[in-house]
């Protein structure tokens, strides 16, 4: 017997992500742990509710680490040869981006 959801939970969910991740750019500054704990509650929540976390915030957390990347602060970020590396400064792990080349119409 497996367990439904209401139809809303999906979307209630990616909206406490997104909350989740505004909260955590916030804290950052302050404590950079608070930040850390923002993002492990919303991998939670996607991980309990089956919700993909967007792109724009898997971008903003370490895969390995879990940790809540600002790039400057515990992140470096680079651009070689058609990639875009970022390398989390907690844990030294890269993540290789593909840059998209742009298509030239003519």
């Amino acid at each position: 017997m497996s367990r439904s959801q209401p139809p809303q939970s999906k979307k209630i969910a990616r909206e406490r992500i997104a909350l989740l991740f505004r909260r955590a750019g916030e804290f950052f500054p302050d404590d950079p742990l608070v930040s850390d704990r923002c993002v492990a509650l919303a991998r939670r929540i996607s991980m309990r509710h089956r919700v993909r976390i967007d792109r724009v915030y898997r971008r903003q957390f370490c895969r390995f680490c879990h940790r809540y990347l600002v790039p400057g602060r515990n992140a470096r970020v680079r651009i070689t040869r058609g990639k875009v590396v970022m390398t989390c400064l907690s844990c030294k792990r890269q993540v290789r981006i593909p840059v998209k080349k742009e298509h030239e119409s003519g």
